[in-house]
């Protein structure tokens, strides 16, 4: 978005707060009703989506809505099935969990820099709609959400990684 497209910083911070006092009664909905709630956040690096993950948390209670943001896997998680590391992190009833990257790495990262073996990707393919039927037909709220950004945004954003201390945290090295 470029500086003539940005939103007034006044009216940005009063839709913030009318949007997390909507998140809070979501928050207590979803505990009343004893629901189980995953929102999966995917898409390109740098595209916005620790800092939305932020701001929707900011004024939950984390006994209700928890961030899960899993590291790589170790070498016991890689002979296991590989959904078994992301059903651990599963809701209980009341519960919203929010998955800052998920299985679809699978599909992303671990295929694009070789990661995984191109069977391990056709499984995954195959296997990943029938494990989300399981999890809506367990009662799951799933919800998924993909950000992007142009090429021309990501490199501004990653040079401000590097160029900005308190932001280098955000650069991982894949090894």
């Amino acid at each position: 978005m470029g500086k003539k497209n940005k939103m007034d910083k006044k009216l940005y911070e009063s839709e913030l707060a009318r949007l997390q006092i909507e998140l809070v009664k979501l928050q207590e909905w979803v505990k009343h009703e004893g629901l189980k709630v995953v929102v999966v956040f995917e898409g390109r690096d740098a595209a916005g989506k620790g800092g939305v993950i932020k701001r929707i948390t900011e004024k939950l209670n984390p006994r209700i809505c928890r961030v899960t943001a899993l590291p790589a896997p170790t070498e016991k998680e890689k002979t296991q099935w590989y959904f078994q590391r992301y059903v651990a992190h599963l809701p209980s009833a009341g519960e919203i969990v929010l998955f800052d990257r998920s299985w679809y790495n699978r599909a992303g990262v671990e295929k694009v820099m070789g990661f995984c073996s191109e069977e391990q990707y056709q499984e995954f393919l195959r296997s990943c709609p029938e494990f989300e039927r399981m999890l809506v037909r367990s009662g799951i709220i799933l919800l998924k959400y993909w950000f992007s950004v142009s090429d021309e945004e990501q490199e501004k954003r990653f040079l401000e990684r590097v160029n900005t201390p308190i932001k280098r945290w955000k650069f991982s090295l894949w090894i």
